[in-house]
């Protein structure tokens, strides 16, 4: 449940995802306010520089290519923070079934956010270096596709697990729970969920999460501080 750079090098933990067909995945992220990223290409490259140097806004800026099962992502989106590309909320999406048990695609997915531009720890390249606390990130994403009613059901699945130092492949810290959450969209692009149906955990889950909530309060505390 963690992806990989082009060098193999191990990247961002798996943390969201989806049960949807392709087009309501783009209906569904549109709607909530997150933007296609464009392709990487010369041009598009010479746009974020531009972004983050002179502090103009490139809302689908384009984002780096992370593997999972051997693939790069399907899809990438992001939501900008502020006038530059700098400061993003972003996720990536890879397609790991053409047809899951409610008989419906399922994704899996890694949302962070870009909290400034720096150098790699591991390459030496410019890159975007991520907030560590990726569980924000993903219950955002989650509440943003909710708030806009495009959410039938929500639950969670285990992923890598209570993770204290992860680190991603730029040498980013992270911190998680380790709990993947799912969201199963609408089916259909003109469709309205008025309530989504949260499923609670099981009992020893729910205890680990409560007791997760705890340290991940002192974890926050101690990212704050540097």
């Amino acid at each position: 449940m963690v992806t990989r750079t082009s060098q193999d090098i191990p990247g961002d933990a798996v943390n969201v995802g989806l049960v949807a067909t392709r087009e309501d995945v783009l209906c569904a992220m549109h709607a909530a306010g997150w933007y296609p990223a464009d392709p990487i290409t010369f041009r598009s490259s010479v746009e974020i520089v531009g972004s983050v140097i002179l502090r103009r806004p490139y809302r689908d800026a384009p984002v780096s290519n992370l593997y999972y099962d051997g693939r790069r992502q399907d899809h990438a989106f992001e939501k900008p923070v502020g006038d530059s590309a700098d400061r993003r909320h972003h996720v990536r999406f890879w397609q790991v079934l053409q047809q899951g048990e409610e008989n419906r695609p399922v994704w899996l997915g890694s949302a962070t956010f870009d909290r400034d531009v720096g150098l790699s720890q591991y390459t030496g390249q410019v890159t975007h270096h991520i907030a560590p606390d990726i569980d924000a990130e993903r219950d955002g994403l989650t509440s943003d596709l909710k708030n806009f009613k495009v959410v039938e059901a929500i639950y969670e699945v285990s992923g890598v697990g209570p993770t204290f130092t992860g680190r991603n492949g730029e040498g980013d810290r992270y911190f998680t729970d380790g709990e993947v959450k799912i969201s199963r969209l609408v089916s259909g692009c003109d469709r309205k969920a008025e309530t989504a149906i949260e499923f609670k955990s099981p009992p020893l889950v729910y205890l680990k999460n409560e007791t997760w909530k705890a340290l991940a309060a002192l974890l926050r505390t101690g990212a704050t501080a540097k």
